[in-house]
């Protein structure tokens, strides 16, 4: 993402890995926070500079959670490719394999978590979540679908893979919250398998 000078003058002279700092406590102040607590100036508190060098790199708090979440969605934007990559027999299985094994390592589940927490509870940040996931996510699997209405097919696999997740990695409902991995790819591919290839399926 190009930065976005809008308000603000740097407090002093930046070195090379500023920015990269000032995303990281993006992060983490979002993260343990919430987008509503987190705010421009404890963003440039957590990464030792000032506030208004946050916003010469990156703008509103707005713009600063844009960037900071395309980091922790990053892993999720293989999805496509990891869809593509075999016969199209085997493409719900392949993605309800991908995206469970993203939530299941918590290298890559802690910041989708504290994605996910953000964009449920403040509008703003759910608007900026829906944009990515539209742009980067959503129209790249429908890309990949040659069959009718790809878009409707995608968000209903979308939807399917989000309800688990939900359940399972947010408000932990048993028996789904601990079920083997394999048995929930093994239970959920096919759902998945006919939004994305049934000739039926439509709006």
């Amino acid at each position: 993402m190009t930065p976005t000078r809008r308000r603000g003058r740097p407090a002093g002279p930046a070195s090379g890995d500023t920015r990269e700092r000032i995303l990281a406590a993006a992060r983490e102040e979002f993260s343990a926070r919430g987008y509503d607590r987190t705010s421009v100036r404890s963003i440039g508190k957590a990464a030792g500079v000032d506030a208004a060098l946050v916003h010469h790199y990156f703008g509103t708090k707005e713009q600063v959670f844009a960037a900071a979440i395309e980091i922790s969605f990053a892993p999720a934007q293989d999805m496509p490719q990891a869809m593509a990559g075999g016969d199209a027999g085997g493409m719900g299985e392949r993605a309800a394999r991908f995206m469970l094994r993203i939530w299941e390592n918590p290298a890559t589940r802690e910041p989708l978590l504290a994605v996910v927490r953000s964009a449920v509870t403040n509008d703003t940040a759910a608007a900026v979540l829906r944009g990515l996931v539209s742009r980067t996510l959503l129209a790249r699997v429908a890309g990949e679908l040659d069959v009718p209405d790809p878009e409707y097919r995608a968000q209903l696999a979308a939807a399917q893979l989000v309800g688990i997740i939900m359940l399972r990695h947010v408000v932990k409902v048993e028996p789904i919250a601990s079920a083997d991995p394999e048995r929930l790819v093994a239970m959920v591919a096919p759902t998945l398998q006919r939004y994305l290839t049934d000739p039926d399926v439509g709006p």
